[in-house]
């Protein structure tokens, strides 16, 4: 008869555990063949179930650490045990919860700088402009934070972002549109080809500014922004307003960076982010753009 309680049994005996613990012969501690430091090490795509005003919500989580040019290895058993630790805590904020992990998993190594990377979906009820119902829908959400430990003193740095679907209509093909069918002016514009897109902005901040609904609400103002609840009255709506004011990928950016510096009241230094995918409709491709630079930078080209 097989023993039905063989996983509770243990093949070393748990005093022998004890005794090579004792021995203390700690392989991360040991000197490398190469001693070279090295910028980040540690875990990724890693989930994590975060308590917040919303809900217990995942997201996947990438944290590092620096290591010393005379040590192994990082302790990665200490980021496991960090994270299990502020499993049964609520947090009011992902940004708390990134700066709490951060700080004990760089008090627990043996590194002087951190990393923290938290990516996921947050509920995010919409109404329709023109049907009024509400739609169940969902915003992408991110937190970058960067720590650095200075004479026992640790500064962080805080980047959120903000991800939202949006539609964009192309603004070539209605123009060619126009010129074959020799219309200037119709209250309903040409055809052309549209598709869905996602448009990512991020910006530094800190804890109190800005907030995930302050990048919502700068994205929404740039962007036709889409929902999953629409009544004909609104599909007609957006895609009306989608024709008549069209965008490339690169308008996507543009007008996204030209909102962030007219929404946002933070310092030109602020870094911002944005980054823009066009799933496109009539090619077998997709259409990618990128912009990263400053506030300052932005507001120099709209003055």
């Amino acid at each position: 008869m097989k023993n039905k309680n063989k996983n509770k049994t243990t093949l070393i005996p748990v005093e022998l555990h004890r005794q090579v613990i004792q021995l203390g012969k700690d392989v991360p501690e040991q000197p490398p063949s190469f001693a070279l430091p090295l910028e980040e090490v540690g875990i990724t795509n890693k989930i994590v179930w975060i308590r917040l005003p919303e809900g217990r919500i995942p997201f996947t989580a990438k944290v590092t650490v620096s290591l010393p040019g005379h040590l192994r290895g990082i302790h990665m058993s200490r980021i496991e045990q960090v994270i299990a630790e502020l499993d049964e805590r609520e947090f009011v904020d992902l940004r708390v919860y990134g700066m709490e992990l951060g700080r004990r998993v760089l008090d627990s190594q043996r590194g002087a700088q951190g990393s923290v990377h938290l990516s996921g979906k947050m509920p995010h009820v919409r109404r329709s402009k023109i049907s009024g119902y509400s739609s169940m829908d969902s915003i992408d959400i991110s937190v970058d934070i960067k720590l650095e430990e200075v004479e026992q003193t640790v500064s962080v740095k805080i980047m959120l972002g903000v991800g939202v679907c949006h539609i964009t209509a192309c603004p070539c093909t209605q123009l060619y549109n126009r010129d074959v069918f020799q219309i200037d002016e119709h209250p309903c514009p040409m055809p052309t080809h549209s598709q869905r897109s996602l448009t990512f902005l991020q910006i530094d901040g800190n804890l109190e500014k800005p907030g995930f609904h302050d990048l919502l609400n700068c994205l929404e103002s740039a962007l036709h922004v889409t929902q999953d609840l629409l009544k004909r009255p609104d599909e007609a709506e957006i895609v009306l307003q989608s024709h008549q004011s069209p965008q490339f990928v690169e308008d996507a950016v543009r007008e996204t960076a030209r909102a962030a510096a007219d929404y946002f009241d933070l310092p030109g230094a602020t870094r911002i982010i944005i980054e823009s995918l066009s799933l496109e409709s009539i090619h077998i491709h997709d259409v990618c753009c990128r912009l990263e630079t400053t506030l300052a930078e932005v507001r120099q080209c709209v003055n």
